[in-house]
């Protein structure tokens, strides 16, 4: 015989009805009886706290446990135009925290914010309406943070102009990060969308060429510098001024761009973070025997640590602790690269151990081309010479003010965080700022926060906060992806979109740390009948206090932290 499975009731609401009486002893007022008494308070889930981009990740994970998929992305748009991308490129710090990992793994968010996007392809955006047509933006560069600039300035009804120096929008979202990550036209259609609320984007139209920072200057009401890592470091080897030594950024770009990307046998691609990763793949994809060398370890690599297991899988070695000191030559083509060991010595100011040659250890790799990715910078050679910058980029607070009233600065060109969900983040908080700047108001400390944190209270929900009584083990899902021999010379994209009942299951695993779903707990322990539910919007529970004793059953019995007791005064 077949045992049965059990009946989970999510809330009192899915209960049957039984023989038990709610009422109250209306004429015994217990509420008078206590010394503490309970509220509810929502606090910050680890999840949110953790999106650079600052997307509300509970509660459109919520939305997508309950099957409503078109509110759950509307909710990401909120703070985010590319959900598309983001589910698809983002390191998801969001994943490395979350407290499920102890009961089953954590929550895949990346994947169901990527099937949110691609759900509604086709969905209608919200039209916008432009309020102050006089007060018109200039954003430079078209990558994350200026297109995230524009789409919140646009919603708040301030129209804007983008400039982006390439023949298409995108900036390295489009140039920088190869199909098999980042089919284009998922790009495509997100900054589709973006124009469609009201952002004009001037392509092949370069700052500092076709139009003067000084020009913008005076006919735009607030400048917002947005370009991106374009410039690549020097290697600081001997004979890396060959033709064969090619930057990473610029390999991925003549690929991204359907140009000759002359792309030579044997490659040898040294550095360790994205940009290193992605033009090894984009190589070996391409044909080349290519070989990865890192002048620290595994530990110390700054790429996505998804990434460097691809690559390792797709057959691509990485030779750790190396560094080329020497590019040799016989006439006019690369012969070899002189490489010597390292060891790991002192930290540095990037917190990472400082690698140190060891002397004598100098040995030869063969290659006839170097692809070198070691860091980038910004290029801002068109800006004003009043305006303050350093090494990395625009010195700018994190608004992205500047030393220039009226201009500036994120992303890349000040933020140097590197990452499409930095640079989103970076351009949010530019655009509030340069609302602020155009009305003339200040912003305090708590506008640094995005909205959902702003309404939650600053405690951050751990496991051990919660009551675990009412969670059980449950599996994380992984979506499928194309086995590794379909790989070589195709940029097919990997990982496929997850289908509705895989996110429907998985948005479900959340545990809403922190923030009432309305499980009814409180409601059905309540031993006095003082909790009923609420009419008003946004509360889902009033508590009666004349009837309350404070006896805390409802604050031991939430599962999430979501009701505590204080001394009644």
């Amino acid at each position: 015989m077949a045992e049965d499975k059990p009946i989970i009731f999510k809330t009192y609401r899915d209960l049957p009805l039984m023989p038990a009486s709610l009422g109250r002893m209306t004429v015994n007022d217990t509420g008078s009886w206590r010394n503490v008494e309970p509220y509810y308070i929502d606090h910050t889930p680890p999840c949110n706290l953790k999106c650079p981009a600052g997307n509300d990740i509970v509660n459109f994970l919520r939305l997508t446990s309950e099957g409503k998929f078109r509110q759950a992305w509307e909710l990401i748009l909120e703070t985010s135009p590319f959900p598309g991308v983001c589910g698809r490129v983002c390191p998801h710090p969001c994943e490395s925290e979350c407290n499920r990992d102890k009961l089953g793994g954590v929550i895949n968010i990346h994947s169901i914010e990527r099937f949110l996007a691609d759900m509604n392809f086709e969905a209608p955006i919200q039209e916008v309406s432009i309020k102050y047509p006089d007060k018109k933006v200039a954003i430079i560069g078209s990558g994350p943070a200026g297109l995230a600039c524009a789409w919140h300035l646009n919603r708040a009804g301030y129209p804007s102009t983008v400039f982006e120096s390439h023949p298409q929008a995108g900036g390295m979202m489009r140039v920088g990060i190869p199909d098999y990550r980042l089919p284009k036209e998922v790009l495509d259609r997100e900054i589709a969308a973006i124009q469609a609320g009201g952002t004009e984007i001037k392509t092949s139209c370069r700052v500092g060429d076709d139009i003067t920072f000084d020009e913008l200057m005076k006919e735009y009401a607030a400048i917002f510098i947005a370009v991106g890592f374009h410039q690549s470091r020097a290697l600081g080897a001997e004979g890396e001024g060959h033709h064969d030594v090619v930057p990473g950024i610029e390999v991925l770009k003549r690929i991204a761009l359907g140009e000759a990307h002359g792309l030579k046998e044997k490659v040898l691609v040294v550095g360790g973070g994205n940009t290193a990763m992605d033009a090894a793949r984009s190589a070996h994809r391409l044909g080349a025997e290519v070989t990865v060398v890192y002048r620290r370890t595994r530990n110390e690599m700054p790429a996505i640590p998804e990434e460097i297991d691809e690559l390792l899988a797709e057959g691509i070695p990485i030779d750790f602790l190396t560094t080329p000191v020497k590019v040799h030559t016989n006439g006019d083509v690369i012969e070899k690269v002189e490489c010597i060991r390292m060891k790991l010595g002192e930290p540095d100011s990037s917190g990472r151990r400082r690698p140190v040659p060891i002397e004598g250890s100098n040995f030869f790799v063969e290659a006839d081309q170097v692809i070198t990715a070691i860091g980038e910078t910004p290029d801002l050679g068109f800006v004003s010479e009043d305006l303050k910058v350093e090494r990395w980029g625009v010195i700018a607070d994190d608004f992205g003010v500047t030393n220039i009233p009226g201009v500036f600065a994120g992303g890349d060109a000040a933020t140097g965080e590197g990452t499409v969900t930095h640079a989103i983040g970076s351009g949010s908080r530019a655009a509030s700022a340069i609302i602020n700047f155009i009305q003339g108001g200040e912003l305090s400390e708590k506008d640094k926060l995005s909205p959902s944190l702003q309404r939650v209270d600053s405690k951050v929900v751990r496991f051990e906060d919660l009551n675990l009584d009412y969670f059980e083990r449950q599996e994380r899902i992984e979506p499928s992806h194309i086995a590794l021999e379909e790989r070589r010379g195709k940029f097919t994209e990997i990982y496929q979109t997850m289908d509705a009942a895989r996110a429907l299951y998985e948005a479900q695993r959340c545990m809403s740390c922190g923030t009432c779903p309305a499980c009814d707990n409180c409601f059905v322990f309540c031993p006095d009948a003082a909790i009923a539910y609420s009419d008003e919007p946004g509360q889902k529970y009033v508590i009666d206090i004349m009837h309350c004793k404070g006896c805390g059953l409802c604050a031991s019995e939430c599962p999430r932290m979501c009701v505590e007791m204080k001394p009644v005064k």
